[in-house]
């Protein structure tokens, strides 16, 4: 009954997938687009929960969900662009891109094949696999992240950084008669510059 139940459960979200991915290339509106890949990634990670790797699922929630597909989302509703006029040279540029999938499509055809054993052949993996009712998918993932990677993790963090300061510089514009706060300014003020004593009348005010 359970083995019905998850088979169930696959096609759904298997379907589900197939089809927000179909409409996300064939919507007009690219509002609509951007939703619609929303729903495709969620799909994804309830398939990714019934293989038993709810890291993944759970990162591709946080990450593509939460923040690439609402960026997505924001950068086409405040951008202005003339899709009409893009959608112009389609015809013109359809030969490649139809070269461009078959190729695409030859490739991961043929990692397939390989990927698949041949009949009568028995393979090893390379390394075992961890106890999985002793060591959780999460902690797996953080002990070679940790220590084989810490290197490289650290090192696309500063890159990510980098990135991000840059797209800051980059975009960054200055407008004229908007008061902005000088810390420097402020810190250097003493106490004459702040502070005024005024004598006051008795039933007079300043």
């Amino acid at each position: 009954m359970l083995a019905d139940i998850t088979t169930v459960l696959f096609y759904v979200f298997a379907t589900t997938l197939m089809a927000s991915a179909l409409a996300v290339i064939t919507a007009r509106n690219p509002v609509h687009s951007v939703f619609f890949l929303i729903v495709a990634f969620f799909n994804a990670a309830g398939l990714f929960v019934m293989l038993g790797a709810e890291y993944m699922a759970m990162t591709l929630i946080i990450v593509y969900v939460g923040a690439v597909a609402v960026l997505f989302l924001f950068v086409v509703m405040m951008l202005n662009i003339n899709f009409e006029k893009l959608r112009a040279g389609f015809i013109s540029y359809l030969p490649l891109g139809v070269s461009v999938a078959v190729v695409l499509f030859l490739e991961l055809g043929s990692l397939l094949y390989v990927s698949i054993p041949t009949a009568g052949m028995v393979t090893e993996a390379a390394s075992p696999m961890p106890d999985p009712s002793q060591v959780t998918n999460a902690k797996a993932i953080g002990n070679v992240l940790y220590t084989d990677y810490v290197l490289a993790f650290e090192l696309s963090g500063a890159i990510l950084l980098v990135a991000m300061i840059g797209a800051i510089v980059l975009t960054l514009r200055h407008r004229l008669g908007v008061k902005r706060q000088n810390i420097t300014k402020q810190l250097s003020r003493t106490r004459a510059q702040s502070v005024a004593l005024v004598n006051v009348k008795s039933g007079e005010g300043i």
